[in-house]
């Protein structure tokens, strides 16, 4: 700590004896004496320094003390100083009594007894001791309040910008504050809010409530800091979103709870990016099996209809590589989007259906990653059931594929004719069908199934939330190399007349 000023005394008396007289018996650590021979002098010092105390002599030339005094008594920087008369001259009651008008503290005959006169001093010297500490107190109060008011305004700004919601509430869960993270992620203001009962709000199922006071009651009798509590929250809208809540309590000696704070986190993107991470691990095992049966396909169908071992080796190894890029075009599709168009044309460029088996139809849209990797999934996995027990599987089978947009959603038609079903339909799901209604599912759609005596259909819808354009419709009963894109907009594009360049077997 830093040691403090030292405190002043003001001598005046034009005798140079009893400055020094003063000087001896006053003079202590921490104590600094100022001697002045006039009254003009004084003043000049008094202008300068800060004085605790002043001893005056009385009778002095040109000024003498009871002038001094009036002079201080009249200047704001002075008005305050204590003052101690002395004097050697017999004096009588007004005399005393104009010293006493003068602002003086005391009136003191000389000879002084020094005792007297060091014990009254002394107490002006604690006096400005404590007024030193004090006013270091308030200083050291006053920083420590700026800093804190700063601390806080950082804290209100990183709690308002943060992606937590911080809600506080009161021992009887009322909310206590509500941060604009939460009015952003919620949809409710801070006025609408605090005050009320979490339960009156509607914000919490009731399950969820007790569970959350359950919960701050742990972190009481466990002695824990905080705990992580998870549940589904309802927002103003009336949308749902999953939420990951970090709870800390606050409470007094006795134990009882002063407020409750929670930092609510929306997982709900998180969630749904884990359950899409299981339904991939799901269908990698799922997909590795219709590969080898698409590779036996390709094989069986290649080595049918080649006549010499070399050019079942170049047929087969290009149909090979075709099915490799299919698996590529979905890993693209994952990070950059796709055209459905392309969907389309890739599982129809493993060279497994008939030019006579596959139509396809439909305006050109643009699909978002992550749709174009569910829609990729649902036309491989439609493509590789239709080549083992579907339309591809029969000699008189056919596939029409269609696609349209109905306002903000994709509707897609699968329909296979000419086969016969080989028994009545089970009721039972298989992993293909899960996969299928999971996806559009995930897609905020629908899938349905329908059994037909010739064959099954399926029709698709998917929301999208946005699509950049398409042109005029596509339709294809032949090969896809013969396929060709109508002229389309599409944003981002210099030239709005732009045909796509017709695929061949070949590339």
């Amino acid at each position: 700590m830093q040691s403090p000023e030292n405190v002043r005394f003001l001598l005046v008396d034009d005798v140079d004896e009893n400055l020094l007289a003063l000087d001896g018996l006053l003079r202590r650590d921490g104590l600094e004496l100022f001697m002045a021979r006039s009254g003009r002098q004084a003043l000049e010092m008094l202008l300068v320094h800060d004085f605790a105390l002043a001893i005056f002599d009385v009778q002095m030339p040109e000024m003498d003390g009871f002038e001094l005094a009036e002079l201080m008594r009249s200047t704001e920087r002075t008005r305050n100083v204590p003052i101690i008369f002395l004097t050697a001259v017999a004096t009588d009651e007004r005399r005393r009594f104009r010293g006493y008008e003068a602002g003086a503290v005391d009136y003191l005959l000389k000879p002084v007894d020094p005792q007297i006169l060091r014990n009254k001093a002394a107490i002006f010297f604690e006096l400005a001791r404590q007024r030193q500490e004090l006013a270091r107190q308030r200083d050291e109060l006053s920083r420590s309040a700026e800093k804190l008011s700063k601390a806080l305004s950082v804290l209100q700004a990183h709690s308002d910008n943060s992606p937590l919601a911080v809600v506080e509430f009161d021992p009887n869960f009322r909310f206590n504050s509500w941060s604009k993270s939460a009015q952003r992620m919620f949809g409710w203001s801070a006025e609408q809010v605090l005050g009320q009962k979490l339960v009156e709000l509607g914000w919490l199922q009731r399950e969820d409530v007790a569970r959350l006071m359950d919960v701050t009651g742990g972190i009481l009798t466990g002695g824990e800091p905080g705990s992580v509590f998870a549940c589904r929250v309802s927002c103003r809208d009336g949308s749902v979103i999953d939420s990951e809540w970090f709870i800390s309590v606050l409470a007094d000696r006795g134990g009882a709870v002063m407020s409750v704070n929670a930092q609510v986190l929306d997982v709900t993107e998180r969630n749904r990016a884990e359950a899409t991470r299981q339904l991939l691990i799901g269908e990698l095992n799922h997909r590795v099996k219709n590969t080898l049966s698409t590779v036996q396909a390709i094989a069986s169908q290649t080595l049918r209809h080649m006549e010499s071992p070399e050019d079942f080796k170049a047929s087969f190894m290009a149909r090979l590589e075709s099915l490799a890029r299919a698996h590529s075009l979905l890993s693209e599709a994952n990070w950059e989007g796709a055209y459905l168009t392309k969907l389309v044309q890739d599982q129809q460029q493993l060279n497994l259906i008939e030019e006579d088996k596959f139509a396809v139809s439909g305006p050109e849209v643009h699909l978002p990653p992550q749709l174009a990797l569910h829609l990729g999934l649902i036309l491989h996995e439609l493509t590789t059931n239709a080549q083992k027990h579907g339309a591809l599987a029969a000699p008189q089978g056919r596939i029409a594929l269609s696609w349209d947009l109905a306002g903000k959603a994709l509707c897609v038609r699968w329909v296979e004719s000419g086969v016969a079903l080989a028994k009545t339909p089970s009721s039972r799901r298989g992993f293909g069908s899960n996969l299928i209604q999971r996806s559009t599912s995930a897609e905020g759609g629908t899938a349905q199934m329908a059994y037909k005596p010739d064959g099954i259909s399926w029709e698709l819808t998917f929301a999208l939330a946005h699509h950049n354009a398409y042109a005029s419709p596509i339709t294809s009963r032949a090969h896809p190399d013969r396929i060709r894109r109508s002229p389309h907009p599409y944003a981002g594009s210099s030239d709005k007349s732009e045909i796509a360049r017709p695929v061949t077997s070949a590339e």
